[in-house]
């Protein structure tokens, strides 16, 4: 019925995360498909998408077993190393899995917001396309500008972009972000996950610090090219998997496209 069209799934037993470490006590703990299932089956939730949390060809092999075994999730995303043209092997053998989907690098790591632009990283690009795969952007209002030049670049690039580009909500700071992801929908073949934005806002957020920016994301890019996403399990470290649940059907359960925001965007980009 509904569809997550982002979350991840760790074990703390690898050592390929970087970032997750003890010291993040709020996360540093297993996210299994035992840990989100029941979650899932409280809000009518059948099908997901999980998406690479480490930046390691081995977390895509990872996550493809895991789907593998776990019939809801519908689609992997993964990772590799734009840079390494020896990586354009993986993405080949990872295009003949039925759930593999695409590839997303942690571009918000990396200390050149331009760095994916370039000209070495090319053939990584022209691999996804000819492959039909998908392409995630995760990024923050730094790189608003670079992903405007990017998707320019590639029109034929199946494109979303994670967590509405990740506005900085705790200080209410919507533009130049507003106008930047307005420019950003006007490029067709680029979709906007509604996801991840109760990270960015403050401690205690209500329904109407977020309203803005999912009214604005909805609105710019039409339901056809939104898409819910839940970010589980980081979403438990501000208001958790309900708490977002609740304020994204108070925002757009109501809203004439509803069924795309909630599942059938994901299903046809996907491609479930």
């Amino acid at each position: 019925m509904f569809v997550d069209s982002h979350h991840h799934f760790w074990s703390t037993g690898r050592d390929d995360y970087g970032w997750l470490t003890p010291a993040n006590t709020d996360l540093w703990h297993d996210a299994l498909p035992p840990d989100l299932h029941p979650v899932l089956q409280r809000h009518g939730v059948t099908d997901t998408i999980v998406v690479q949390a480490a930046p390691s060809v081995t977390e895509t092999d990872y996550l493809l077993g895991i789907a593998d075994a776990t019939p809801w999730v519908r689609g992997v995303v993964g990772w590799v190393d734009f840079s390494d043209p020896t990586h354009l092997a993986h993405i080949t053998r990872w295009s003949k899995h039925p759930k593999f989907c695409g590839v997303r690098p942690m571009l918000q790591d990396i200390a050149d917001p331009d760095w994916i632009l370039a000209p070495a990283l090319a053939p990584t690009f022209q691999s996804l396309i000819a492959l039909d795969l998908v392409f995630e952007f995760l990024g923050t209002p730094r790189h608003l500008d670079t992903a405007l030049t990017l998707f320019r670049r590639y029109p034929q690039l199946r494109s979303v972009i994670d967590h509405g580009m990740k506005p900085d909500i705790a200080r209410n700071a919507f533009d130049p972000w507003g106008t930047q992801m307005g420019e950003l929908a006007t490029l067709p073949h680029v979709h906007c996950k509604l996801s991840g934005l109760v990270t960015e806002a403050r401690t205690g957020w209500t329904l109407l610090d977020l309203k803005p920016y999912v009214d604005h994301i909805v609105s710019a890019f039409g339901a056809e090219r939104v898409m819910w996403g839940s970010d589980w399990p980081v979403v438990n470290c501000n208001g958790g998997y309900d708490a977002w649940r609740a304020v994204t059907l108070a925002l757009v359960g109501a809203h004439s496209g509803a069924q795309y925001i909630l599942g059938n965007t994901a299903r046809r980009f996907y491609r479930f």
